[in-house]
């Protein structure tokens, strides 16, 4: 398999490695992307990429709950340029779609084009063809999670990134102090991309695939094998800290972690917070946008 100038280009992006790095990697994965990240951590020239990390369309995640917290919908909604994305037309049809997801509780996205939606007389997909005809793109409603659960949401950044987390908790989930709280643990996810809410959390597949590429940055430093197990104990610690939510150091203050700060907010309410489960989209994820040739283009207009 060929790579091209743009594998290369991403391949940074994507590890924060030199372009010769990237070259070789690409050059030794036979064009294979994945494979590349790999072969650049195991050399120890890159850390773990964040699932994802190229984001490329445009849009907005929007998260949303109930007065009482106990209820809270995410949810992506795509436009094709960023201009429509601050549209307040386009703003407010997001959050009907929240509100229609959040009251009537549809399956998933084809089943919420089929309700009404909230406060008009039309139902989604008909509101949604409006939309696109009034503002001028394809708009698309992407993907949505609903839950039924004390819970905050977060909007990072306009609509960049939306966050809801849930919990299980006996204090009351309108007070101010709960609210900041889960705010800062939705911001902390929001920051960080933060995968997974524990170490069992994570699927035995992708801790396998961690351990192996440790083994080979340790081997490539010559490390010798009797004493690799004891150091990959250490390195596994390290990745359930960076990786998974409890554990991680809080960003606001590093002498807590997550648990830390949460149980702390409990103990001053007189209950128990637990975080029992989060939701993190960022707008366009995973989604591959067009790549333009600017000065073709420019070329062309003036022919």
């Amino acid at each position: 398999m060929s790579f091209t100038a743009q594998d290369v280009k991403a391949l940074r992006e994507k590890t924060g490695c030199g372009m010769m790095d990237c070259k070789k990697a690409l050059t030794e994965a036979n064009g294979d992307m994945d494979a590349a990240v790999d072969f650049l951590r195991e050399q120890g020239l890159a850390k773990q990429a964040k699932k994802a990390s190229r984001i490329a369309a445009e849009g907005i995640a929007y998260a949303l709950t109930n007065d009482t917290n106990t209820c809270g919908v995410v949810i992506e909604v795509n436009s094709e340029t960023d201009f429509v994305a601050k549209n307040d037309d386009f703003k407010n049809f997001v959050d009907i779609c929240a509100k229609t997801v959040m009251a009537q509780n549809p399956a998933d996205v084809d089943a919420l084009k089929e309700c009404k939606a909230e406060g008009t007389e039309m139902t989604v997909a008909e509101l949604l063809q409006e939309k696109v005809l009034t503002i001028g793109e394809n708009l698309q409603i992407r993907r949505f999670a609903r839950f039924e659960a004390p819970c905050v949401g977060y909007v990072h950044a306009g609509g960049k990134i939306g966050v809801i987390v849930t919990f299980d908790t006996d204090v009351d989930t309108t007070s101010e102090a709960f609210v900041n709280c889960g705010k800062d643990v939705a911001m902390q996810i929001a920051a960080l991309n933060t995968q997974y809410l524990n170490a069992e959390a994570v699927p035995a597949e992708v801790l396998d695939h961690e351990k192996k590429i440790m083994r080979e940055q340790l081997l490539n430093e010559g490390k010798p094998e009797q004493i690799i197990e004891k150091i990959l104990g250490g390195k596994v610690a390290k990745y359930y800290k960076e990786n998974c939510l409890v554990d991680q150091e809080f960003v606001k203050d590093n002498d807590l972690t997550i648990k830390k700060y949460v149980d702390g907010v409990a103990k001053e309410l007189g209950g128990a917070i637990a975080i029992t489960g989060f939701v993190r989209y960022e707008k366009g994820e995973g989604i591959e946008k067009r790549q333009d040739d600017f000065a073709a283009e420019v070329a062309s207009m003036v022919k």
